[in-house]
């Protein structure tokens, strides 16, 4: 196959996706089927997910970005190890793999295999060719270079089993909020989409949330009120009910909405239903604090200006770009130079 040719294959995938949205009995099933293995996926996330898979699979965009890359004439065989955190969090990894011109050999998240596997068999009903291309694996032998994602343990456990092929190894990241106090209503609102979806599970969800000194956290408490439907999820009532719980325990100041535990604490991973938060007193600071700790940071969510970090708009933390990699390691690049 051609690269147009792929980029084609999965262009009409998008078309398809878009359709499924609108078709109730199509969709239900396959909801049904993915929330029966994986109880944080909601009809909504799973929506929320294929929407973001729909954004990126738009022709004109799909051929700007590649135009970029030498893309290789000659496959290897790709491992793709998928995290299970959000629906189809992988998908970016494999459209990668394949534009780049590989075999992509996926080994699926046993919290997310139906999803997948389901975009798989779409993508190969639209050009069966692919099916040359894709290989669902429980292990990842005799592969010929590997892209794996994990937690902090799990990351070092494949630098050590994939040590002497090439690989992209990813651990835990968490992202952040940076806010001035000059921030609208609606900007506050947005925010609560990069805390809340997905229920907070993923690496672009805002965890810890940067204040100028004096803030009014009343202000950004009222603004996130939209959200309290999370409180509904069993699994998510639970996170929230035992850290709130601990933090009585332990006398630990912390403000309450009801949904969502908000605290001061200097780290930037917080437990789920908890949201840290801590004060700067200037911004120059703040960068440096930052910068210091990029290496743990997904995405910064701010209007300020931060130097060369790079920033994204409220409420744009789950919807990333074509380009925008994980762990800013541009996985294209990687693969083009297999």
């Amino acid at each position: 196959m051609t690269l147009a040719e792929r980029i084609d294959a999965f262009s009409e995938l998008g078309n398809k996706l878009r359709k499924l949205s609108n078709s109730d009995s199509d969709l239900d099933n396959i909801v049904d089927k993915a929330g029966n293995e994986n109880r944080w996926f909601t009809p909504q996330s799973i929506a929320q997910a294929i929407e973001g898979i729909t954004f990126l699979l738009d022709t004109d965009k799909l051929h700007n970005w590649v135009k970029n890359y030498n893309v290789s004439q000659t496959p290897n065989q790709v491992g793709i190890v998928m995290a299970g955190n959000i629906p189809l969090v992988g998908f970016h990894d494999f459209l990668c793999v394949i534009l780049a011109g590989h075999t992509a050999v996926i080994k699926p998240s046993s919290q997310d295999m139906v999803l997948i596997k389901t975009i798989i068999e779409m993508l190969v009903k639209i050009d069966p060719r692919l099916s040359e291309r894709i290989i669902i694996a429980e292990k990842l032998n005799n592969v010929d270079a590997v892209i794996a994602t994990g937690s902090d343990n799990t990351s070092r456990y494949f630098k050590k089993y994939f040590q002497n092929i090439p690989h992209i190894i990813r651990k835990n990241r968490t992202s952040v909020a940076v806010l001035s106090g000059l921030e609208s209503e609606n900007e506050l609102q947005l925010l609560g989409h990069d805390i809340f979806s997905f229920f907070g599970l993923g690496c672009r969800n805002v965890a810890k949330i940067y204040l100028p000194i004096g803030y009014d956290m009343k202000i950004l408490l009222k603004a996130q009120e939209g959200h309290r439907e999370v409180i509904n999820h069993p699994k998510y009532f639970n996170n929230y009910e035992y850290n709130k719980a601990i933090y009585l325990i332990n006398g630990v100041d912390h403000l309450d909405t009801g949904f969502a535990l908000f605290t001061q604490n200097t780290d930037t991973v917080s437990p789920l239903a908890v949201i840290y938060y801590e004060e700067y007193a200037d911004l120059l600071h703040l960068y440096d604090t930052l910068k210091l700790n990029a290496d743990k940071i997904q995405c910064i969510v701010s209007n300020s200006k931060l130097a060369s970090l790079p920033t994204v708009s409220f409420g744009q933390a789950q919807q990333p770009d074509i380009d925008d990699y994980a762990d800013n390691v541009d996985t294209m690049a990687f693969l083009c130079k297999l």
